[in-house]
This record gives structure tokens, sequence and C-alpha cells, in this order.
């Protein structure tokens, strides 16, 4: 029987750990078959070769407690993956700093690796592309980040658009003025800024332009000043759409550019802007180009798992 010390841990946080019900220790148990015996401040487990593993996996979660103060399932589901794949050591919690806050009070922290890499590209670049499948977070942080911008007064307004093609089918043949056809195309926008300002601070900085939700066709001829502007879908945009949104960057402004390029609805899936903007533009000073992973998915933990066996059918 293997004993682990937490007596160097509060009442408060090895609650936190063991979760609503004991969820995180079964996930814990779950992942590596094994059962638990929780007294006071003693974990013990039947020893076998995963001991240190799981040993390394309950001191992340209490770190991951000591930031957040908290300790949600996704986040031992995600420690678990890191562990299994060899990542654990390059875990440090210390990278998921507070991006944001919503309407409600709720910190909004970078979840994985990758997305505090892509915070952290926010921060420090004036372009930042975002590759990665869908779950991973690209949208909301790029939002949640705006957000921020926009009541620190860094910014003067949020400019989020997209392609409107979306598997082959045409806007025109959709009922509505354009911005009944063009609405559903931007819903995770509008999602995500709900949550972050609430749906009638949204509705009032539209009516002003604060922030303006428009097809990327609309950008064309414009100079985008002291805005955050963000392109979703991007792996959707044709070379020359890329190229003519990239060039509409104007003074104080940023430009986060987001896309899974294992889903284009091209025609001609090589005629994608992302694939070649991500090709053509690494080595800038000034750009980051960040590739999220399925490790980063931060869906329901079955979402790893399918994207994994399409991934085998693909290759």
């Amino acid at each position: 029987m293997y004993t682990m010390d937490l007596s160097e841990h509060s009442i408060d946080d090895l609650q936190r750990f063991v979760g609503q019900n004991d969820e995180n220790l079964h996930i814990i148990e779950k992942a590596y078959d094994v059962s638990f015996f929780l007294r006071a401040s003693t974990l013990k487990w039947e020893e076998d070769a995963n001991t240190q593993e799981i040993q390394d996996v309950v001191n992340a979660c209490f770190d991951c407690i000591d930031v957040q103060k908290k300790l949600e399932s996704q986040d031992v589901h995600y420690l678990i993956s890191l562990a299994k794949h060899h990542q654990l050591s390059h875990f440090h919690p210390s990278q998921r700093k507070a991006i944001g806050q919503t309407k409600t009070g709720k910190i909004i922290y970078p979840k994985t690796l990758g997305q505090a890499r892509f915070c952290n590209a926010l921060y420090h670049n004036d372009i930042i592309f975002a590759t990665g499948v869908a779950g991973t977070g690209k949208t909301y942080l790029a939002v949640v980040y705006a957000v921020s911008q926009l009541k620190r007064e860094k910014i003067k307004r949020i400019i989020l658009t997209r392609p409107a093609v979306e598997a082959g089918e045409s806007l025109g043949f959709l009922p509505g003025d354009m911005k009944e056809k063009v609405d559903p195309y931007l819903r995770p926008l509008y999602d995500a800024l709900y949550e972050m300002l609430g749906q009638e601070t949204v509705e009032r900085y539209l009516e002003k332009q604060i922030i303006e939700i428009a097809p990327l066709a609309f950008m064309r001829g414009r100079t985008l000043n002291d805005a955050v502007v963000i392109l979703d879908e991007a792996q959707n945009t044709t070379q020359s759409q890329m190229k003519m949104f990239l060039t509409r960057m104007g003074q104080h402004s940023q430009l986060i550019i987001n896309g899974d390029v294992s889903q284009i609805d091209l025609i001609k899936k090589s005629d994608s802007g992302l694939r070649q903007a991500c090709q053509i533009l690494k080595g800038i000073s000034g750009i980051a180009i960040v590739q999220l992973s399925k490790y980063d998915v931060v869906r329901h933990p079955l979402v790893q798992k399918i994207i994994e066996r399409y991934e085998e059918i693909e290759k």
C-alpha cells in the first residue's frame, strides 16, 4: 500500500482536490484502475507501476488549486492526459494566468499548455494566428482577450469577422436581410460576447459600433485602427481574402486569426489563405503562429477521443 502525505495542504484545498461527491478522485481512480483511501490528510492506494505517475498527477492537481483556488474535473482529465503522454513535466500552473472575467465575475484562465501559449502570444504580438481542431478555445479566448482590452481602454472597438462559407452553402439561398443571413455564421462570437458583457451591453455596443460584427467581404477597402480584429474560421478564406484582411491593419490594432485546417470547406483545400499565411509568415517579428492540438480540447473528454479516431481514419 502506497501512502501519500497531504498534510501540507489546507482542509479547503483537500476538499477542492477531492471534488463534489469525490468526483475528482474517481476520475484518477478510473484512469489508473486503482482505489483510493483518503483518511484525514493521508491518501493511500495499492502500489503498482503507475504509482509515480499518480503521485505526479495528484501534485499537479494541488499546483492548479494553488493558482486557481479551484479544481474542475476538466483540469483533472487534462493533467492525466499530459501524464500519460509524458508531458506533465512541461506543465506549470503559473503559465495559466487569468485572461479575463465574465459578467458574473468568473475568472477565465487558459486551461491547457497550448492555450497558455496562445494567451501569452496575444500579449506580445500584433498579429496572432491560432490553428487547431474544434474545442481548443481559439474563438472564446480571443473574444475574452479582446473584451478585456476594451474594458482597460487599450482599444476603442472590437471587430469580429469570418468568411461566409459553410460546407459550400451560399448566403444568397438563405432568407432575410444581410444581418439575418450572416448572424447564424457568427453565433459562436455572439455567445462569447454575451458571456463576457451581457446581452444588453453587447446590443448597446453594436448600436454604437464599439463592437462590429460583419462578414469578411465587408473588410475590403477599410483601414482598421485602435481595434482588436478577430477573423474566425479563417481556414475558409481564400489566399486573396487573407492578403486583403492582413493588409487592413491600422495603427494601434491587433489581428487575431483563428482556424482549423482540418475543416476547410473550400472546393480546393489548397486555396486556403490560412494555410498559406502560416507557411509564408513564419519568423516575422510581431507575428505569432500558435498551433493547438487535440490535447488542448476543453470540451467533454470524449471529444479528444473522437478526434483521435477520426485522425486514424484520415491517415
